[in-house]
């Protein structure tokens, strides 16, 4: 089995002419790629129902003579293009699933396309780049089977369902294909994922530790006993608890999480109680979400809030119950790995368009790998030099890409899973 070893004693790196080839297959494949992108846009599925998607994922994949897999985690698609060699594993991942979000971007190659979610009549669009990340591998797996005999290695390609969250089942995503063994037979000695972000064109920014928060949400109910609101000296009133839970959980973060070791954020989304003006309701529910960079500062939160929780309901007279769903662990990137890659990512992009950006506090599932072997999770940017008027950001029914940003894209992965081969072959 490979290891990463300190970056001084790396011997070997990707061969200048091979990256030219890659630069020289890029340019031939960008077209093709960019047509995928519009079909997937117009085409969008929801987690878990990316069949359509998966379908001509699969096909492309066994048309360049790869070893396929399907039916991974429900939709998944797993291809595994064998090296002369053999040598190292390297893992590339994209996610394929859209979002309930009816699209507004006047694009002729807009989605129209309903379904149905949580029992509502919706519209379904890629408003995460997930077309862009699912496009851009399928061109990358173009570009390293022209050369796969040159390859020190193998190359996994990950084509991930349900990132988005199947919130239906227990288990899905990055969680669930780590479960049936996606990184395994053989096991990849590091991964590599991106995602569009909106960032100049060109730029591609990274972090060397935290670069995306865990994920928990928590429902808390707070039970009292309802009565007329002239007279609450006679009830035990939730509402006035909850208003108390909501301040006082601010205190958790500024109060007990250490931020020097890493940001953390609690929220309320949801306040929901009582329906009349005269009335103190029986009970409150309140919706949230915990975000953290650190496993020590996630739990340590999760412990104060139940303990706030109920001695707060308490001191008013009322009890509470709380339920934590733990989701995302924090995507946190190898800082050996990211270190050994910013020569290349330099290559690929310029030096001035590679840039260390600071931690953000979405989520995304990609964390399940990197707990298990090596990984950098990057950030590619896709806004024109020439874009006017308001960026949309990412979930925006108006979000849209720079379709020049798929050719670097493709480049840079191409680049990371060759000079990875490079650096861990023995």
């Amino acid at each position: 089995m490979c290891s990463l070893l300190p970056s001084a004693v790396y011997a070997q790196h990707a061969p200048k002419p091979l990256l030219e080839e890659i630069n020289r297959l890029t340019e031939e494949i960008e077209r093709e790629a960019i047509d995928w992108r519009r079909d997937f846009h117009q085409h969008p599925e929801l987690s878990n129902r990316e069949y359509r998607t998966a379908g001509i994922v699969a096909e492309h994949l066994r048309s360049l003579g790869m070893e396929v897999q399907t039916g991974v985690a429900k939709t998944g698609v797993v291809g595994l293009l064998r090296g002369p060699e053999n040598g190292p594993v390297v893992a590339l991942r994209a996610d394929m699933d859209a979002l309930p979000i009816t699209e507004e971007t006047g694009l002729p190659f807009a989605s129209t396309v309903t379904a149905t979610f949580q029992g509502q009549e919706v519209g379904v669009m890629h408003a995460c780049g997930h077309d862009v990340h699912t496009s851009s591998l399928m061109g990358v797996a173009s570009v390293l089977a022209e050369i796969r005999d040159k390859l020190p290695g193998s190359v996994k390609f990950i084509f991930q369902p349900a990132e988005e969250g199947a919130f239906d089942y227990d288990i899905w995503g990055a969680k669930m294909m780590v479960a049936e063994g996606v990184l395994q037979d053989p096991r990849p000695d590091a991964i590599f994922g991106m995602h569009v972000w909106p960032f100049p064109t060109g730029t591609i920014a990274y972090t060397r530790g935290p670069i995306m928060a865990s994920v928990d949400n928590f429902s808390i109910r707070v039970i009292g006993r309802g009565g007329h609101a002239a007279a609450p000296w006679e009830t035990a009133d939730p509402i006035v608890a909850a208003a108390h839970m909501v301040t006082g959980i601010q205190t958790l973060v500024s109060r007990n999480a250490e931020l020097t070791k890493g940001a953390a954020v609690i929220s309320i989304g949801s306040f929901r109680g009582g329906n009349r003006n005269n009335i103190i309701p029986d009970d409150v529910e309140l919706l949230g979400t915990i975000r953290t960079h650190n496993e020590e500062t996630r739990q340590l939160i999760h412990q104060r809030l139940e303990t706030f929780i109920h001695n707060t309901a308490e001191a008013f007279g009322t009890s509470a119950e709380i339920t934590i769903d733990r989701l995302y662990p924090a995507v946190i990137n190898n800082p050996e790995l990211v270190n050994n890659m910013i020569a290349v990512i330099e290559h690929s992009v310029g030096q001035k368009h590679v840039m260390e950006m600071d931690p953000l506090m979405i989520a995304e599932d990609f964390s399940y790998y990197a707990n298990e072997i090596p990984g950098m999770f990057y950030m590619l940017g896709i806004i024109a030099p020439d874009h006017t008027g308001p960026i949309e950001p990412i979930h925006s029914p108006r979000f849209d890409v720079d379709e020049s940003a798929i050719a670097i894209a493709m480049r840079t992965m191409s680049y990371l899973a060759v000079e990875a081969l490079f650096q861990l072959r023995d």
